[in-house]
């Protein structure tokens, strides 16, 4: 089993989401983030005790972003050339296959990554056993 070469601890500064405003109060409004446009806005003005904006100082540590919990980064793969950049660094991407590949092509790219020792994050699926 490939292990990632250096395992960091991610720490979120905030793991909420960013709520748009009034969308509690009508059902018209969506909950995604918009940013608050109106002259006379409390949020876009910052005041205290409304919801926060989000901005750039909720952005995590730039050794951890884009890290999964696995510790590797995440690379899509959608045919066995692509999965040989991996061959030397596969103690830090993992692989995962595109969605649009047929089941046919992924028994392929499978087995060449068991040959590589690359980690394939979505190895189950479209997957049946051979009867």
């Amino acid at each position: 089993m490939v292990t990632p070469a250096v395992k960091h601890t991610i720490v979120k500064k905030r793991t909420a989401t960013f709520k748009r405003h009034q969308s509690d109060r009508f059902k018209r409004v969506d909950a995604s983030w918009r940013k608050p446009k109106g002259i006379d806005s409390p949020i876009r003005r910052r005041f205290k005790g409304q919801a926060p904006m989000p901005k750039i100082g909720y952005g995590s540590a730039k050794k951890t972003r884009h890290l999964l919990p696995n510790g590797f980064l995440k690379f899509t793969v959608s045919n066995v050339k692509e999965l040989e950049l991996l061959l030397m660094h596969n103690r830090t991407y993992a692989a995962e296959v595109a969605h649009n590949v047929s089941a046919k092509k992924r028994v392929e790219i499978l087995e060449r990554a068991a040959q590589l020792n690359v980690k394939v994050i979505n190895a189950g699926a479209r997957l049946r056993s051979q009867e």
